[in-house]
């Protein structure tokens, strides 16, 4: 298995390249050098997890810092996108 820039795991599937971090969770995309989102399964679950990573030798690991959310709750969120874009501009033009 091959490794990104920033050490995650990349592995092909149906032709296409998907990065997996270092406990093997499917890194949808990345916010920023230190956050990601990723799709896991914990318990049977399916999570939708928006995390702070930090780096322990040469391996990376997800912090307590962030939020990992249900299908359902994903789902509301993503539900409410337009809901969030309206209020983020009444606040940036107050």
């Amino acid at each position: 298995m091959e490794r990104g820039g920033d050490g995650t795991k990349l592995a092909k599937k149906n032709g296409a390249t998907e990065e997996y971090d270092d406990q093997g969770n499917l890194v949808i995309c990345h916010l920023s050098s230190t956050r990601r989102v990723t799709l896991a399964e914990h318990n049977g679950t399916i999570l939708v997890s928006v995390r702070e990573y930090y780096t322990k030798g040469d391996k990376e690991f997800p912090s307590a810092k962030g939020i990992s959310l249900t299908i359902g709750q994903w789902k509301v969120l993503k539900n409410n996108a337009a809901a969030i874009d309206d209020a983020i501009q009444i606040f940036k033009s107050n």
